[in-house]
């Protein structure tokens, strides 16, 4: 029986949409995996952008600023009364940032070359925005795109993906164009979705394995068959993948080894890759400006 007792207003739960417990939690996910489609929809659209140029590479590639500051420091280091141990370690320090100084021609060649491409795109016009430079957001091969692009005086996009470690996006993202992915498919699906290049430079598993997603969706008419695949570095490529092996075994067929394009210099590559946006590519398609 009811005591007479007054009761206290209580105060309105939260919305759904602005309960952080319940937007984090397992019944939820279908609604981020929503966000992380319409947020970068909605904002590529907000800034005009017609299609990309996505670049990949290694994250631990470096500047050759950095690269050779590290060899200097370490050239200039009194190993004289270093222990045994020590002493190995140095060596062994030296030899690793030799390797980076020599691998950091690709960090300087992504930039040039996205300076390039950039440059060639700003004679297109803004409305909408093509072949705008994408990166994966973060520092190495990625930055370096993104550095090309704003030093030509163009905005880029980078799409950054939340790792257990601390990640940051490069400095040369336009901040407008700069998204942050919780799951890494919806970060392939926008990496894929409104490219018309993909330019692959020197890299380890993310990178092979964004490389073979691509080459994936072209070979199985998931992607428009004329968007252009390029390996950028034939030397490191060639040691750390057979191509042709492929072939050879029965694995891939010739036509289909032949979606790839290789450079090795920067002329090259941008040579190969405007030769075929300018024969297939160059009637905007109107996706985005769609929705």
């Amino acid at each position: 029986m009811p005591d007479g007792k007054k009761l206290k207003p209580q105060h309105a739960p939260k919305a759904p949409h602005e309960d952080q417990r319940f937007l984090n939690s397992v019944p939820a996910r279908p609604i981020r995996i929503l966000g992380e489609y319409i947020h970068p929809l909605v904002q590529l659209k907000n800034e005009g952008i017609g299609d990309t140029i996505v670049m990949f590479g290694s994250a631990r590639i470096e500047s050759h600023e950095t690269a050779q500051a590290r060899v200097t420091r370490l050239k200039r280091t009194k190993t004289g009364k270093m222990s045994a141990e020590s002493l190995s370690k140095h060596r062994a320090a030296l030899r690793t940032a030799k390797s980076s100084l020599e691998m950091s021609r690709y960090y300087e060649e992504a930039r040039q070359l996205s300076y390039k491409l950039t440059n060639w795109a700003l004679t297109l016009g803004p409305k909408p925005r093509r072949f705008v430079v994408c990166s994966g957001g973060g520092p190495g091969i990625m930055e370096a795109a993104n550095r090309g692009a704003y030093e030509a005086g163009g905005k880029s996009i980078g799409l950054s993906i939340e790792l257990p470690h601390e990640q940051f996006a490069n400095p040369y993202i336009s901040p407008e164009l700069s998204f942050n992915f919780k799951y890494f498919f919806m970060r392939k699906l926008w990496f894929s979705q409104i490219a018309k290049a993909l330019i692959v430079f020197p890299g380890g598993f993310g990178t092979m394995d964004e490389l073979w997603e691509m080459l994936t969706l072209l070979q199985t008419g998931k992607l428009p068959q004329h968007n252009l695949i390029l390996i950028y570095g034939r030397k490191y490529w060639d040691d750390v993948l057979n191509w042709k092996a492929m072939v050879r075994w029965g694995t891939i067929n010739e036509e289909e080894y032949e979606m790839l394009q290789f450079a090795d210099t920067v002329d090259e590559a941008f040579d190969r890759i405007r030769a075929g946006l300018e024969k297939y590519h160059m009637q905007a398609e109107a996706f985005l400006q769609a929705y």
